[in-house]
């Protein structure tokens, strides 16, 4: 069959996306790569990271010179939205189909993981699934297995099974039904025996998993995928318009007109509870199905009864915590019921892995929950990035959908034990371990706990990279649109933090952002406006922080003044102005932000920006000198008003003329003629800036002119972990200055 040969199927809700102007140049393993990023780009298809596609390749063996079967199928831990030709693994298919005959039955399950790397072809070293056999197994060229949400609501749908055999008959097709089994070799046997036993079946159902589909070319393989879910769409749409617009039990609680701005003011207090054990970043949602959920009469009892499929509470743990929030109370009120909720979730938690451990079982891993659900507001889920976070809550809005969907195709129950048992209840599994509502059949714990602290589950968690010193953390980098500031914000996030710039001048602010995109997630940086010398604004740029990362950990200040003019003379209202913006500018942005500290509890640092003029007297500086003397004692009063939560430090630099505003070309020149430095009015502002910048360097003892990334360098050494016993203390950073060493 040629690719021209399967025709655009007909469609309600997806798109065939399939361009064979782009398909037929490509060779089978890249239409595989095709197929797959066509497959990830819509998640309504599958979920990031999740589900599985392969082929099987004939291709000629480098030792014989033979042609044999390999199959390509998406290495662990891949993404099929992102997925390259080098992110498949590929086995030779026949020594694969040999490791039958090692199974020894579901005890060996995973001795039989450590064989996929010795039918590795060509030396392949990228990590094969718990879900090769699955695919390998099957007798079908090409193969998709995926989690959509329509297709999990039928496998995780009391009555799935007899749901399924309707909606073959609906739609013409030959769909088998497997009960839930643990991905793997035993659940490999099983499709196989299955296959075989129908013939002319055209896909499989997994209880409580997702689907399989496959074709016999890359084209027809996505075509029947794209069909089938698109018209399980269909079907359920179909049962949803039988039931009405009422959703879940229909609202009980109103949703709140101010919910964002009530999610920020929370935030910072939710994130500190939940990152009692180990710091997290949030992310928030407000979405119309998500609201429709939380604020649901059936809402508590459903997201008690967890997610049903693997893929989704790997991400989400296998119940988000749900915080009961009436209509008519206040903040103060939510944050009691937040610390009441959370200490029972965290109970349940160590219960739900005490009751199911083994002893050589993983070990007990954060307590804290991955999403939290709050009635009026949305929801807030959480992760080591900002990326991680947003995923995270697209997993819970997945398995929102497949609640929802299965809970269309229920019969009218609400809850409680079913006379009969489940579909996805497998041969020798206690029935009563299947917890139902609403038809929607919840994955049972002692199973849930099989896979999430599985030792493969484990063991693709131990291949992660090692997390950089600033994982997890949010800067607050204020003056970072330029000089020391965009250094410190560059370095930030290069060392793993999340990162806000905020400036006066937005524009460099941006400028900065989209040089960090380079060097980090686009996700983990953004920039904001702020005027120091406003409490406003400075609330307002730490709302933009909470928005965007959910609170703030470390927060630095490189924006200064330096009065001048052409004659020299300082007027008061210059004097007043340094003043304001060097020294009570610094105390409005560190009172706000520890009001932000208080409500995380977290350890958090401070660093701001003195100078070597406040223990230098000169002539015709006073002004910032004595302005700087100011701050370098506020960052002692601060260190102490602050402690023990916070560290507040920072630097006395000399001289920086680099990239730092407080040099406009006029007051460069000016300070060339007033030492005697001959210069070219052709030479450009960084040439004559260099100019400067040696002339002061010959005053220091190293001759080094002082650069922005070497006050960077210190800023983010006094605010990382590696100074953690350090506060009140300021570091010179002068290139060695004699008259500031102190005495």
């Amino acid at each position: 069959m040629t690719l021209a040969a399967v025709a655009s199927p007909s469609l309600k809700f997806l798109e065939d996306r399939w361009d064979p102007s782009i398909a037929d140049k490509l060779d089978e393993p890249e239409l595989l790569r095709y197929r797959s990023n066509l497959l990830g780009s819509d998640l309504r298809i599958t979920n990031f990271a999740g589900g599985n596609t392969s082929s099987k390749i004939d291709e000629i063996d480098p030792l014989t010179g033979q042609m044999v079967k390999v199959l390509w199928v998406k290495g662990s831990g891949g993404d099929l939205g992102s997925i390259k030709r080098t992110g498949f693994a590929t086995l030779y298919q026949e020594k694969l189909l040999a490791l039958e005959h090692l199974y020894r039955g579901e005890a060996t399950e995973d001795s039989m993981v450590e064989m996929y790397a010795i039918c590795a072809f060509r030396n392949n070293p990228v990590a094969a699934s718990i879900d090769t056999p699955l695919h390998g197994f099957l007798p079908f060229p090409h193969v998709d297995h995926l989690h959509p949400d329509w297709g999990i609501a039928l496998a995780a749908s009391a009555n799935g099974k007899a749901k399924m055999e309707e909606f073959n008959r609906e739609f013409h097709h030959k769909l088998i039904w497997i009960p839930w089994q643990r991905p793997g070799f035993e659940l490999a046997m099983m499709m196989k025996r299955a296959v075989a036993e129908n013939p002319d079946c055209d896909g499989i159902v997994l209880g409580a998993h997702g689907l399989f589909t496959w074709g016999e070319t890359q084209r027809e393989c996505y075509v029947n995928t794209l069909t089938l879910i698109d018209q399980l769409g269909q079907f359920i749409a179909k049962h949803g318009q039988r039931k009405g617009e009422s959703r879940f039990g229909g609202n009980s609680i109103k949703a709140r007109t101010n919910r964002k701005e009530l999610a920020v003011e929370i935030l910072p207090f939710l994130r500190g509870r939940i990152s009692a054990q180990r710091r997290w970043i949030a992310s928030f949602s407000d979405a119309e199905d998500v609201l429709q959920f939380v604020n649901s009469s059936h809402a508590k009892d459903l997201s008690f009864l967890g997610t049903s499929c693997p893929d989704h509470f790997i991400r989400t743990k296998i119940r988000p915590l749900f915080v009961p929030w009436l209509d008519g109370e206040d903040v103060d009120a939510l944050k009691k019921r937040i610390e009441s909720s959370l200490a029972e979730y965290r109970e349940d938690y160590r219960r739900y892995y005490h009751e199911h451990a083994l002893p050589d079982s993983p070990a007990l891993r954060d307590t804290s929950p991955s999403i939290v659900l709050i009635p009026g507001l949305g929801m807030f889920s959480f992760s080591k990035s900002k990326t991680e976070a947003r995923i995270v809550g697209e997993f819970y809005t997945n398995a929102i959908h497949v609640m929802e969907g299965a809970s269309l195709l229920g019969d009218g129950e609400v809850s409680g034990a079913k006379a009969s048992v489940v579909p996805q209840c497998g041969q020798g599994m206690d029935p009563t371990t299947f917890k139902v509502f609403t038809n929607y059949v919840a994955m049972p714990l002692s199973e849930a706990f099989r896979i999430e602290y599985w030792a493969l589950e484990e063991a693709k968690i131990r291949r992660q990279p090692a997390e950089k010193e600033l994982s997890r953390s949010i800067a607050l980098v204020v003056g970072g649109g330029s000089g020391i500031g965009r250094e410190v914000a560059l370095l930030a996030a290069t060392r793993g933090a999340h990162v806000m710039i905020a400036d006066r001048d937005t524009t460099a602010a941006s400028n900065v952002a989209d040089e960090l995109t380079k060097i980090t997630s686009k996700e983990s940086v953004a920039s904001t406006a702020v005027d120091i010398r406003s409490r406003d604004a400075i609330g307002n740029a730490l709302h933009a922080t909470i928005s965007a990362f959910g609170g703030v950990d470390i927060l630095i200040n490189t924006a200064a003044m330096f009065p001048s003019s052409p004659d020299g003379v300082i007027t008061e209202a210059q004097w007043a102005m340094t003043f304001d913006v060097n020294v009570t500018s610094n105390y409005l942005l560190c009172d706000e932000v520890a009001k932000v500290f208080a409500a995380q509890g977290l350890d958090s640092s401070i660093v701001l920006t003195s100078s070597a003029n406040a223990v230098v007297p000169k002539r015709g500086s006073e002004a910032y000198d004595v302005s700087k003397a100011a701050l370098s004692h506020l960052v002692r009063e601060l260190a102490v008003g602050l402690a023990p939560k916070v560290r507040v430090n920072g630097i006395s630099p000399a001289t920086v003329v680099k990239g730092s505003t407080m040099f406009p070309r006029d007051r460069v020149r000016a300070s060339l003629t007033k030492y005697g430095i001959s210069f070219e009015e052709s030479m450009s502002d960084e040439e004559l800036r260099g100019l400067l910048a040696n002339f002061y360097a010959k005053r220091t003892l190293t001759h080094t002119p002082i650069d922005p990334v070497d006050c960077a360098e210190a800023i983010l050494f006094l605010a990382s972990p590696r100074s953690r016993c350090t506060t009140g203390h300021l570091i010179p950073v002068d290139g060695g200055l004699p008259e500031a060493i102190l005495r």
